[in-house]
């Protein structure tokens, strides 16, 4: 959730209110007009406002409502077609919540991870493309990597904190048919929206409303992965957050206390007590986290080894890799037991 390039594509984090702010909406015009002039209009009425990625927002709802992903996807002379009143008066009433500075995915109602389209409604967090590295790189490892602690002989377990919409473990478990995953989040909104992305993968997930701090360990087996995209900005920063972010977001998705690892040694704490013994953790965080996160494993939780830090596609440090490995209390009590 890189607030750096905090635009259309990346646009999210915190909720005030699911009202949508009031503004001062253009009325609607008296004849009929093609698709090709609604968007254009709005385009330009979005640029005069302030709006962010008025090209972008213009299309991505015209689109929409022409039952298509994007413009480019439209069958050719759609666009040069008029709109029915019915269809101008949507167009009218989604650019208006646009207007309003609600992210263009809540405007929609839904946005494309990956491979799945999954709804989206505020307050619950919106998936970021950086999220989508992170599910290659577990992806990666799952495959590749036996010594994980997953080969592709066993039934891997997946754990992910802060669910959100499911985005995370949705996609790996697409992609993945021997997976089977847990999914939790102190939101009941987040919880609600994932059981409603499941679609056929709900017999292989499970979905729990729990903060990270309640016995989450009670809930399953050792699992081969825990994979978390937390709140991870520092508090001071929250209040800078553009209006689209600001707005209609869950504060809760994105504030990571003072230091921006609250939630993060909350989870690397239990982690151990969660994994089966070389199974991982997968964090998304922010590119100043790698170092300090290495520094407290090392002086705080001995039985997880932090195995690499990964960067994003921007060349950020963005992704950290651990370890669980047993304690030296373990090790020596085995040693003591074969001889």
């Amino acid at each position: 959730m890189d607030l750096s390039s905090m635009r259309l594509w990346t646009l999210g984090g915190v909720w005030v209110s699911h009202a949508v702010h009031t503004c001062n909406a253009p009325v609607l015009p008296a004849g009929r007009i093609t698709a090709l002039q609604a968007m254009d209009f709005w385009k330009k009425h979005f640029e005069r406002t302030g709006v962010a990625e008025p090209d972008q927002s213009s299309q991505y709802i015209i689109a929409h409502l022409l039952g298509a992903k994007t413009i480019e996807s439209l069958e050719h002379g759609k666009l040069a077609e008029f709109l029915s009143h019915e269809k101008t008066e949507q167009m009218w009433k989604l650019c208006t919540k646009r207007l309003s500075r609600m992210p263009v995915q809540y405007v929609i109602g839904e946005w494309d991870f990956r491979d799945l389209t999954l709804k989206m409604r505020p307050p619950v967090f919106i998936p970021r493309p950086e999220t989508e590295e992170l599910v290659e790189l577990v992806l990666t490892d799952l495959e590749m990597k036996p010594e994980t602690g997953v080969s592709v002989d066993t039934h891997p377990t997946c754990l992910e904190v802060g669910c959100g919409s499911g985005a995370i473990s949705l996609s790996l478990l697409k992609s993945l048919p021997q997976l089977k995953a847990i999914a939790l989040d102190q939101s009941q909104d987040a919880v609600t929206l994932t059981a409603e992305n499941i679609m056929e993968l709900g017999d292989r997930l499970q979905i729990y409303h729990l903060d990270v701090l309640t016995a989450v360990v009670g809930l399953c087996s050792p699992v081969s992965v825990l994979v978390s995209n937390p709140p991870y900005l520092f508090s001071e920063d929250m209040a800078s957050l553009e209006a689209e972010v600001f707005r209609f977001e869950d504060h809760s998705a994105l504030d990571g206390g003072k230091d921006g690892l609250k939630v993060i040694k909350q989870i690397l704490t239990l982690a151990p007590r969660i994994l089966s013994n070389h199974g991982r953790v997968y964090l998304e965080v922010d590119p100043q986290h790698p170092l300090l996160i290495q520094r407290w494993v090392k002086e705080n939780v001995e039985e997880l080894r932090y195995i690499e830090t990964r960067r994003d596609i921007t060349g950020r440090p963005r992704f950290c890799i651990l370890q669980k490995e047993k304690s030296n209390q373990d090790r020596e009590l085995a040693f003591g037991l074969r001889n």
